[in-house]
């Protein structure tokens, strides 16, 4: 009782209702919020810290930047979804936020597409030595059978382009990235494609700050090769996976394209069958299934090893 009262009480004030719909839409920094709320910062982040010891939001820090998002779990996450749900749909101080809102979305994107451009000559020559990135995309769905893919994360999410994919069978999304460019990317692409519940944060493949068997779907898409310790990534992925859950590695079998190693960091010049089947038995994931795709001077490989359901010997 007590918790929800503190909850109602952190809600209940106009400009944290505004906020709360603001953060209904997506997450935003503190510097974003002021900005649409037009009041002065001091003010919103005492809102917003009244509002995360409620358990209404989530604060997490990238760099300098400091980000909020609804709570996602828990009696702070029920009683967002019920109060959004309430919200008047024709509502003038509301209609001007989003205004302001989609502005700010229309500049993150144009920024962000200014960025994919001074590099996208370099990802256009590594696209261009294997198969079209489209038949990649529709392999790692059909692996799926069909199936919905519940809460998906997907480690070294660059752009953000797998969130999109997955998006049509995905109930919660989550990009982790180490580059904060790249995250800007991805912000810039999910906010323009309006996906409210694919989010991005920067993060560490080998220390995902999230819960064990928190994830249903685990993806790491052209990612593994940068790694200096692939299995410790596995580890890691396996720990996050709910039991039932999938993990899906998309990356090249072995090759001798030296250069890109010096030229694009690829530590790892691909990886045998064999090799990711091992690593996935020792975190304690069951193969399910191995593709390969053909159709250029790289030959990609998608492994999907699922963890054992709860009960499994």
């Amino acid at each position: 009782m007590e918790h929800l009262l503190a909850a109602l009480r952190a809600a209940g004030e106009a400009t944290r209702l505004r906020i709360l719909a603001l953060l209904g839409k997506g997450e935003l920094t503190v510097g974003e919020l002021v900005q649409i709320l037009d009041q002065s910062q001091p003010r919103v982040s005492r809102h917003l810290k009244l509002m995360g010891e409620a358990g209404l939001l989530d604060r997490f820090q990238e760099g300098t930047q400091v980000f909020y998002r609804l709570a996602d779990a828990g009696l702070g996450a029920k009683l967002n979804t019920a109060l959004l749900e309430l919200l008047p749909a024709v509502d003038g101080e509301l209609a001007a936020d989003y205004k302001i809102l989609d502005d700010i979305r229309t500049e993150r994107f144009e920024k962000a597409q200014a960025y994919f451009r001074a590099h996208a000559e370099e990802w256009d020559q590594i696209r261009s030595l294997y198969v079209a990135e489209e038949e990649v995309e529709a392999a790692l769905l059909d692996m799926q059978g069909g199936r919905m893919m519940g809460r998906v994360l997907d480690v070294g999410t660059g752009t953000g382009r797998m969130l999109e994919v997955f998006a049509c069978r995905a109930e919660q999304l989550l990009g982790i990235d180490v580059s904060r460019d790249m995250l800007a990317v991805a912000r810039g692409n999910l906010a323009i494609k309006g996906l409210e519940q694919a989010q991005v944060r920067q993060g560490d493949m080998y220390a995902l700050a999230l819960k064990d068997n928190s994830q249903d779907t685990v993806l790491f898409h052209q990612v593994l090769h940068f790694a200096d310790d692939p299995l410790r990534a596995v580890r890691e992925a396996a720990r996050v996976l709910a039991p039932g859950g999938s993990l899906l590695v998309a990356d090249f079998a072995p090759h001798r394209e030296e250069y890109l190693r010096e030229e694009q960091a690829h530590r790892r010049l691909g990886f045998t069958d064999d090799e990711v089947v091992n690593w996935c038995a020792v975190a304690g994931l069951e193969t399910k299934e191995v593709r390969h795709l053909d159709g250029g001077r790289l030959r990609v490989t998608i492994w999907r090893c699922d963890k054992p359901a709860i009960g499994k010997e």
